[in-house]
């Protein structure tokens, strides 16, 4: 019983002491000394520049509800640019009459993470994503269909733009200063 009691604290130290802390965590106050913000708080801190065309839209909308969950800082400490987004459709599952009965959708663009103070390229960096979608005898279910797939692949390029800037956020909050 002993054992158990003595190998149950050692596992509760170790676990705490793997380095392991929150991403998206807040600033904390350690030794006196005040920690950078929180990688959210960062992150509302970017501004968003248009994207061009429709899909352009949806993506920089899904951009800001990511960002600015507690509303978007007045002061940007970073513009966020992005390309004009790519979109490739190729026909997939062709039937002996040369009909296609699904297609693949991607869709590509470029960010470039820009410091305002220093105004260099902080991240620059390509991203693709792609999704596919059946093609049905009705043609307003296909358009529903590659729709909806559309919205899913920007949804991605979304989450895949957040989840590269929060990384870079983090590594530089671990900067000693």
């Amino acid at each position: 019983m002993k054992k158990q009691i003595i190998l149950s604290a050692a596992t509760c130290l170790l676990c705490t002491a793997c380095g392991f802390q929150p991403m998206y965590g807040n600033s904390q106050s350690i030794g006196g000394v005040e920690q950078n913000a929180g990688v959210q708080e960062q992150l509302a801190q970017i501004e968003i520049n248009n994207i061009p065309n429709r899909e352009g839209q949806f993506l920089r909308n899904a951009l800001i509800d990511r960002f600015y969950k507690n509303g978007s800082s007045i002061e940007s400490r970073y513009t966020l640019d992005i390309s004009e987004i790519t979109e490739t459709t190729y026909d997939m599952d062709i039937t002996v009459t040369s009909d296609a009965t699904r297609a693949q959708l991607t869709l590509s663009m470029t960010m470039t993470l820009i410091d305002n103070e220093s105004g260099e390229e902080t991240i620059k960096r390509s991203f693709k994503s792609s999704s596919s979608y059946n093609i049905m005898n009705s043609e307003f279910a296909t358009r529903v269909s590659e729709q909806n797939t559309r919205e899913n692949a920007l949804n991605d390029l979304a989450r895949q733009i957040e989840l590269q800037i929060a990384l870079y956020l983090n590594r530089t909050n671990q900067e000693p200063q």
